[in-house]
């Protein structure tokens, strides 16, 4: 494993995995909509879908087509505090495939005649929401449990998007695309030397700039009812948890894993097995650098909305009396296969390169991961969360009628 820190501050991460005849990259850039004029929310997803048309001397049709003679498998992302793009391809094309993407960081072209185009790519996935109201759901509860700005979603409205210029576009780009913060994440077949030599020629040029974060302030509600003409009732409910760089952080993993992840976790087996409440309940965990949450979702029958959400509820709170050996067992098997499936996928650990340096400032070894996962206690998860317990609740439903129950969603508050 290698890490190099260029004068400008980008970091070039890159892991060699010989057996493989494949390569991946993931590359972070700190810009995301938590940096985004609320008046112009969207503007980092719109300015995602904008470096697509067109980079360094090819246009949009050419840069596309150069991507896929090269065999890559590309993908991106807009969330938070980042935007990223990944790469998948044979390992024998992974130095031109640099150049592409030098030229789709650092000189996209923002073709404006291509700008309404973009904008209706965008706005689509906000229709899509209509099509989808667990989506929905989740977006309005990360709404609500994070503190502004970072509860933002990164869809933005109609409205907002309609309002942003291609002059919007280019200005945030120039102000916060930049290579103090920005990680370079590799990993596969690959030559180290050739691949920072590489990497410093093409991002030598770029240069860094001062990011200041805007300040946070709460502004979410405890339950949220969002009206549905429907047969269904989908439910979202959050609560704190530790983030990654906490040490706890594999014991709050681990509850998670018992509530979700297998047919015989606690969430399907009360829900869906034994009440046969809900087809979809799920459990998850999501962590920012500074805070974490727990994420939870069913979707129910409007008749039944109420019991799903008091279960639910009372699923969470049985974590605080503790979880059995068998449980705990059934966990650390399911939490080492997927080790095993990463370690099979580049792209999978070229993205877990990365998250693991922003989070954590290194990276983690898998044989790291799955020792803390051996060394997991029935007594220490238990402990903590006798010490954490679930709560206080922030509830999101979109149904038919409203579920609110006063004092009834709030463990601690």
């Amino acid at each position: 494993m290698y890490c190099q820190q260029f004068d400008n501050g980008l970091i070039l991460l890159a892991e060699p995995m010989d057996w493989m005849e494949s390569v991946s990259y993931s590359i972070l850039i700190p810009y995301g909509p938590v940096l985004d004029p609320p008046e112009l929310a969207g503007l980092a997803s719109l300015n995602c879908e904008m470096m697509l048309r067109g980079a360094g001397k090819r246009d949009s049709r050419q840069f596309l087509q150069a991507l896929e003679n090269l065999g890559c498998e590309t993908s991106e992302m807009v969330a938070h505090l980042h935007t990223g793009f990944g790469a998948s391809l044979l390992a024998d094309h992974l130095l031109p495939s640099l150049e592409l993407l030098a030229d789709q960081v650092l000189r996209p072209h923002f073709p404006e005649e291509q700008l309404e185009t973009a904008k209706q790519v965008v706005k689509q996935d906000i229709f899509s929401l209509e099509d989808d109201p667990s989506r929905r759901v989740m977006l309005e509860l990360q709404h609500h449990f994070l503190p502004d700005p970072w509860g933002r979603s990164n869809l933005g409205t109609l409205e907002s998007i309609d309002c942003i210029g291609i002059e919007d576009i280019r200005s945030q780009h120039a102000r916060y695309f930049q290579p103090e913060g920005t990680i370079l994440s590799i990993a596969g077949k690959l030559d180290w030397e050739a691949v920072r030599d590489k990497v410093e020629e093409l991002f030598t040029d770029w240069k860094p700039q001062p990011l200041v974060l805007p300040k946070e302030k709460i502004i979410g509600s405890m339950s949220v009812h969002l009206p549905g003409d429907s047969l269904q009732t989908h439910i979202g409910v959050a609560f704190p948890s530790v983030p990654l760089r906490s040490p706890d952080h594999i014991l709050a993993w681990s509850g998670v894993g018992i509530l979700s992840g297998g047919m015989s976790c606690r969430l399907f087996s009360e829900m869906r097995e034994k009440r046969g409440l809900c087809y979809s309940v799920y459990a998850s965990y999501s962590t920012l650098k500074d805070r974490a949450g727990i994420y939870c979702y069913c979707s129910t029958g409007a008749e039944r909305a109420r019991e799903s959400l008091e279960v639910l509820l009372a699923e969470l709170n049985r974590l605080r009396f503790g979880v059995d050996e068998g449980e705990l067992n059934r966990f650390k098997i399911r939490a080492k296969s997927t080790l095993i499936m990463q370690q099979e996928s580049t792209g999978s650990r070229s993205g877990m390169m990365a998250q693991d340096w922003y989070h954590l400032g290194r990276i983690r070894t898998l044989d790291e991961i799955e020792s803390a996962i051996n060394s997991l206690t029935t007594s220490a998860v238990n402990d903590y969360f006798a010490a954490r317990p679930p709560g206080p609740f922030h509830i999101v439903t979109l149904g038919p009628e409203p579920l609110h129950q006063p004092g009834a969603f709030s463990v601690c508050g």
